[in-house]
């Protein structure tokens, strides 16, 4: 598994845009796609979940969305995915009430090269973990995080983790968002 100091391995993954949930709204396409190289200039948080259609990871996707906009305010775009194609997301999109309208890119990584890439595939589920990287605009990655397939994450705690981040200052345990950093006499 790649872990923090390591670059963001070239990728190619198609997203489900922000805000649709057909494949084309307004004559528009619903789909882009999405490397190593979009968002130029921002930080990346990309989270990885098992499957579409299931119980622990809409509960992850519904509060990273209620965060969007403080993600937005850190320069941040979060992008979040698993194997299951874009289609399936859209789909999803029309089917979970939560999810209807979501305000974040769904990426199907299909081929599943950013999962393997990333060394984040479950052996036994042949899916990806739950796992959570905070990128850099440089593409190093500054965090890593992976939970068990039934353990949902903490979207509050990986915003925590950004803004320590972003200060690059000493940071003590449980700071807030937004909280001190330690001086260091």
């Amino acid at each position: 598994m790649l872990t923090i100091g390591d670059t963001l391995p070239e990728f190619s993954v198609v997203a489900a845009k922000p805000g649709f949930n057909m494949p084309e709204e307004n004559g528009e396409s619903a789909f882009e796609t999405i490397t190593q190289d979009s968002f130029a200039g921002k930080w990346k948080v990309i989270f990885f979940y098992p499957k579409d259609f299931t119980f622990v990871c809409p509960t992850e996707i519904v509060e990273f969305a209620k965060l969007n906009e403080e993600f937005a305010d850190r320069d941040a775009v979060v992008l979040g995915g698993s194997t299951d194609n874009e289609f399936v997301k859209l789909a999803w999109r029309r089917e979970h009430p939560d999810l209807n309208g979501l305000n974040q890119y769904s990426f199907a990584d299909t081929a599943g090269d950013l999962v393997d890439g990333l060394g984040i595939r479950d052996k036994a589920e042949n899916v990806a973990l739950r796992a959570t990287f905070i990128v850099d605009p440089h593409n190093v990655i500054q965090h890593v995080s992976v939970n068990a397939l039934n353990v949902g994450r903490n979207p509050a705690e990986v915003l925590r983790i950004l803004d320590g981040l972003q200060t690059d200052e000493l940071c003590p345990c449980n700071r807030p968002v937004g909280g001190d950093t330690l001086q260091v006499a």
